[in-house]
């Protein structure tokens, strides 16, 4: 690591120790672990300790990294948000409750509702669009409350504050020297300090001579950054980037301007003091003031002068965008495969320690490059070899721990040729692989799929077949990568969580694969097309005709069959000319996009190939600069699927797949597919934020720049629409996407730059990117009913493509009974709507108690050892909007109970925040004030029912009422009313959804018995179901109804007193379910357990219990190995109703206060590969944790 990375926290943590009111904020854990792992000593340790305890040194965001905003999946944030939080908890027992998102180029509305879901009371952002922040500032409006989510709104919004005009940085000019102001250490040299200590840009020391220039310096710029918020109290940064490697020099000038301001108040009208964020949010939250209410749009795209857009890292390193999303993937199936591994073979051979360490190495790597400067390609080419080679790493570890579980369940010898193999197949860089070869398919998703998987063989003709030795469907055709072999699409249908085994053979019979037969077309010069007399040849499966041009070799028109809609639809490839010398104007850098004017179509002549077989149909274009140029830059193979009898094409019938081919560039050009229709869509593009929601982008007309500003992020989802239908764009890594006219949409899919910008050429941020890019696009039409109900499950679809292994052929095939010895375990599905987002055992050992943990730690007696193998992470996603469909965007209940049989037995269940490091029952965030909301307090998550009348006497005929009543404005609830029989059996009598938005009425149900019969006694109690944000249901105390015949007035009263005991215990039991669900171990079992997953894609965690075998015939055993072959769970759903905090206000002071917050902002991860020590957490329950 280098020596500024480890000076910072060794100077900062002793400097903080000579000046009880010396404070400092850290963010990023990833610097901060490497520094406690191998620098720090015992002492600093302990030092560390207790200044955390003094409130002295606070940790900010909490995740391993400052995660990128615009080009993040959300999936990754959560995996680095939820690393970084999992090691604070366990090593000292805190949760970060604010943010400082200072860097990241734009804000995107996901962010404050991970934020919110993960605990935390404010927010804090800095970089958005100039002119907006401008016209923010000048009305006092930089602080507001971000519903970021359109369907969790005010249950998960957050307080956020934009920083002002002069950002998270000190302002570094000050009138009375040429040298910056208030960074006495200099900017920091590395890897190699200078010699004699001097470092550039010292600022002057302060002295007696200038210590009143000093503070009248710094007193004028609290003043006008005052002026620009609401309160009195100003936070002031203190640091920048590469700062506080010399703390020593920091603090003691520091220390001497604060007393000098402070002496001198009276003259300066101010007070100042060392703070942390949290200080400075306490004392705004404690001001009790009311604030507006920002929705949930986003601050995208990014500029910070009319020239200068932010636009251009949404696509910058390609390569190394695809590389990350590839091994996030692989991560989702390894650690999904691992953890049924762990729970249904305890005996297995695989070492579990050395297993979760490989797990472990891709976790880091893939939570390292969610950096602002890492998946934004916005790095040097040093630091992008350093993520690459640390993805490649985590990728082979746990494509050989894949490997080796799958030769360990089948009783196989390991090898290395198999893990070989297996590298590069799933690498993007497949082998040949020989005759007699297996090949293993896994689905890492909860839902059955049916799906092509690809791989390159030696021979033309091959048979495919399964465990049983029947034929699979399967086509071979010439491959675009290689003249020596060939492409084999297998036609795989496999269960949620499952794989499947398939045997590869050279053709033995008359059983082989379909071989597609190729036909190319001569090369047109679209520049000369007959325009008037068209010549079309369609290319159709049981979904869309896509009719191609003969004219021009170009893709003419889609028709959707379903509706029988057809669209106009042509792609062509272009590029930006872009400028690279300062001296004649903007440029275009690994940050900006800047192009000089419109973009030029690069291609007059298109060559085609059709390749055509009874599976699957390839379109080969190939775009060249002119009719004769042998070698083409473009080409993009586009495929659609046809669906045999018997298999369920749904999903892959409605993609059209499109994979490009783009490089190598001439320098300083950015090149798009641009894809125009017959749209109406007014210019109006969709995007998503993050994989998470949806943002609408009007385009916009400026003065300057109107291309770049109008490009936006597009991670996993864009379209374009008309009142009819919709063209969506699913891609597998984030793009630049724009509609640069009606009807069109362009993706940017490479970039080759070069600049003389001197601060670029310091750092080496050049982007002089020579490599080719193979991006895949999928393409889905329809109507909006249609695509709505495609484009979720078909994005995760191809973010998550199974996992492809190899293997020696096995001697004969299996009979029917040994089919399930290829499942890890039995399959796991969930419904349509939703998404099993996390299931993995993260081995952390804190404990759930968060009063234990904190003790433990205090007293020194954190759990050493071995990770903890029983407690298992689990998330479910809801994956549609409120409102966005009629039936998939409604709540649903899941049976945790059933939904993980095949795992074992759920025994106890425990809900947590996002990231798993609070109770959500113990959860208490600040709730501020808002124009909505005036009162302000806490939320709470307790609902009090009341049901009267208690008792009831009827004769048959009679009229009744029971009314249940509850104390709080709930959004979406459920009532349901149950009666409870003579024989004790319980029926549901009636169950409505009710929205807050659908009513008038007050919080109050009323159930009418019309006409009274003997059938009618019992007891009845009502149920109310919050179904938004999380799931709690309360009953009520129920009501005791006796109908007799009109003849017989009296009861026994020995009668009446049983009826009123068996229903009370048939309540109390209940309730007490209902609690002991989330706290005890011992009731699951008879229990369900019921998972609310509503709302669009909220997210709570549920920490899990124990889990059992549940074939009985491996019970004894398992009751021998509990502690292998038990788990905890945690469920994790995206949508919570998380409590607030409430503080008493301080007493406002006449003065205006500034909040000195010290930070040192670090710009790129340090060029050191993280220590590959086990960095394992124990604790009293186990996860299971789904990863993408």
């Amino acid at each position: 690591m280098h020596a500024y990375a480890a000076n910072v926290y060794t100077t900062v943590v002793e400097e903080l120790m000579k000046g009880k009111q010396r404070k400092f904020i850290a963010v990023e854990q990833e610097f901060f672990r490497l520094w406690w792992d191998a620098v720090a000593t015992d002492t600093h340790k302990q030092q560390v300790h207790q200044l955390l305890q003094e409130g002295r040194l606070e940790f900010v965001i909490g995740g391993q990294v400052m995660h990128d905003e615009a080009v993040t999946l959300i999936d990754d944030q959560i995996l680095q948000l939820t690393e970084g939080h999992g090691f604070l908890y366990e090593t000292f027992g805190i949760r970060p409750q604010f943010s400082w998102h200072v860097d990241p180029f734009g804000a995107s509305a996901t962010t404050p509702t991970l934020f919110a879901l993960s605990g935390f009371d404010a927010h804090l952002i800095s970089r958005i669009d100039y002119d907006l922040k401008a016209n923010m500032q000048k009305n006092k409006k930089l602080q507001f409350v971000w519903q970021g989510s359109p369907s969790l709104s005010e249950r998960q919004e957050i307080f956020t504050h934009v920083m002002d005009q002069y950002s998270y940085c000190t302002p570094s000019q000050i009138p009375f020297s040429n040298r910056s102001g208030f960074y006495w250490n200099g900017i920091a040299a590395f890897p190699d300090p200078p010699k004699d200590g001097v470092y550039p840009n010292m600022s002057l020391p302060v002295t007696d001579t200038n210590i009143h220039l000093y503070a009248q310096t710094m007193v004028a710029n609290i003043k006008e950054r005052a002026a620009w918020f609401r309160t009195s109290d100003v936070l002031w940064p203190w640091g920048c980037d590469k700062q506080f490697f010399n703390a020593s020099v920091q603090y003691s000038n520091m220390d001497l301007l604060l007393d000098y301001v402070n002496k001198h108040s009276d003259e300066f009208g101010v007070t100042v003091q060392y703070a942390t964020v949290g200080d400075y949010f306490q004392a705004v939250y404690s001001r009790n003031l009311t604030w507006e209410v920002r929705d949930s749009q986003d601050f995208l795209p990014y500029s910070t002068e009319p020239f200068q857009a932010w636009t251009g890292f949404y696509t910058s390193r390609s390569t190394l965008k695809g590389i990350a999303r590839r091994a996030s993937s692989l991560l989702y199936a390894g650690e999904s495969f691992f953890t049924q591994y762990v729970l249904k073979h305890p005996a297995g051979s695989i070492c579990k320690c050395r297993a979760l360490k490989q797990l472990q190495s891709l976790r880091w790597a893939v939570s390292e490059v969610q950096h602002h400067d890492g998946i934004t390609g916005t790095e040097s080419p040093k630091v992008k070899d350093m993520y690459m080679n640390n993805l490649m790493y985590g990728m082979f570890n746990v494509k050989k721990l894949m490997a080796s579980i799958i030769f360990d369940m089948n009783n196989a010898k390991k090898n290395g040729e198999v893990y070989s193999s297996v590298y590069n197949i799933d690498s993007g860089i497949p082998g040949a692989t020989d005759v007699h070869q297996y090949v293993v398919v896994y689905n890492p998703l909860a839902w059955n799929i049916t799906t092509f998987v690809t791989i390159s063989v030696s021979h033309l003709a091959m048979g495919v077949y399964d465990e049983l030795g029947h034929p699979v469907p399967a086509q071979v055709q010439s491959s675009v990568e290689s003249h020596s072999t060939y492409d084999l699409y297998i036609l795989v249908a496999i269960s949620g969580l499952s794989y499947r085994k398939y045997s590869v053979k050279p053709l033995n019979g008359k059983q082989s694969a379909f071989i597609g037969k190729s036909v190319k077309y001569k090369r047109k010069d679209i520049t000369r097309a007959d325009q008037q007399s068209r010549r079309l040849f369609p290319v159709v499966n049981n979904c869309y005709q896509v009719l191609f041009d003969q004219n021009t070799n170009l893709m003419h028109s889609i028709t959707e069959r379903e509706t029988n809609q057809t669209i106009q639809l042509t792609q062509e490839f272009l590029e930006y000319h872009v400028n690279g010398d300062v001296m004649k104007g903007p440029i275009s850098d690994n940050y900006l996009f800047a192009p000089n004017a419109s973009a030029v179509s690069i291609s007059k002549a298109v060559g085609l190939e059709l390749v055509s077989g009874n599976l699957i149909t390839e379109i080969r274009q190939y775009f060249y600069s002119n009719v004769t140029t042998q070698d083409y830059i473009y080409a993009v193979y586009t495929r659609i699927y046809t669906v045999p009898e018997g298999y369920d094409g749904k999903l892959l019938c409605h993609r059209i797949e499109q994979e490009y081919s783009v490089g190598p560039l001439e320098l300083n050009r950015e090149a798009v597919l641009r894809t125009s229709t017959n749209l109406n869509t007014r210019q109006l593009l969709y995007t998503d934020n993050n994989g998470y929601q949806i943002q609408k982008r009007p385009f916009k007309a400026y003065v300057n720049n109107t291309v770049a500003r109008n490009y936006y992020p597009m991670v996993q989802t864009a379209y374009i629409e008309d009142d009819t239908m919709r063209l969506m764009l699913l891609t597998e890594r984030a793009h630049g996407v724009s509609s640069q006219g009606n009807g069109q949409v362009e993706v940017m899919l490479h970039r080759r730059l070069w600049n003389n910008l001197q601060w670029d050429l310091n750092y080496n941020l050049t982007l002089n990117d020579s490599s080719v890019v193979r991006p895949v696009i999928w393409l889905i039409l329809g109507t909006k009913s249609v695509t709505n109900i495609l484009y979720r499950t078909s994005g995760l679809a191809l973010e998550h493509r199974p996992v492809v292994m190899f293997g020696a052929l096995s001697d004969k095939p299996k009979v029917p009974g040994q089919l399930q010895q290829n499942s890890v375990s039995s399959p796991v599905t969930v419904p349509p709507n939703l998404h099993l987002q996390t299931l993995s055992i993260p081995g952390w050992r804190y404990s759930s108690n968060h009063a234990e943990q904190v003790h433990s730690i205090r007293m020194g007696k954190q759990k050493q050892g071995d990770a903890d193998f029983s407690r298992v992470l689990l998330r479910i996603r809801h994956l549609y909007e409120v409102g966005e469909d009629p039936v998939l965007s409604q709540p649903v209940m899941v049976n945790l109970k059933s939904l993980l049989k095949g795992l074992g037995s759920v025994v106890l269940v425990e809900e947590r925040s996002l990231t798993g490091i609070w109770d959500v029952n113990a959860l208490k965030r600040w709730k501020w004030k808002t124009v909505q909301y005036p009162s302000k307090g806490t939320s709470s998550n307790n609902l009090t029912v009341i049901q009267t009348p208690e008792k009831i006497h009827l004769s048959t005929g009679d009229y009744t009422e029971i009314a249940c009543i509850w104390e709080k404005s709930i959004e979406r609830y459920r009532v349901n009313w149950y009666l409870v029989n003579k024989e004790n059996i319980t029926k549901t009598i009636s169950s409505k959804l009710f929205y807050v938005s659908n009513i008038t009425c007050e919080s109050k149900d009323v159930l009418v018995i019309k006409s009274a019969n003997i059938n009618d006694t019992g007891f009845y109690y009502c149920e109310i179901i919050i179904e938004i944000p999380f799931c709690k249901n309360v009953c009520g105390n129920g009501t005791t109804v006796i109908v007799e015949e009109k003849e017989a007035h009296l009861l026994k009263k020995r009668d009446l007193a049983i009826w009123t005991v068996i229903p009370f215990l048939v309540v109390v039991g209940s309730l007490y379910l209902c609690y002991k669900k989330k706290q005890h171990s011992k009731l699951a079992g008879s229990a369900q357990l019921p998972v609310l997953a509503g709302r669009h894609q909220e997210e709570q965690m549920l920490e899990v219990a124990e889990l059992h075998g549940t074939n009985e015939s491996t019970n004894e055993a398992a009751e021998e190995n509990s502690s292998c072959n038990s788990a905890g769970w945690v469920v994790s759903t995206l949508y919570e109703s998380l409590d607030s905090f409430c503080n008493e206000s301080r007493g406002k002071d006449d003065k205006s206060t500034a909040t000195v917050v010290s930070n040192a902002a670090d710009k790129q991860i340090p060029q050191t590969r993280a220590a590959e020590t086990s960095r394992t957490r124990r604790g009293s329950t186990i996860y299971f944790d789904i990863q993408n």
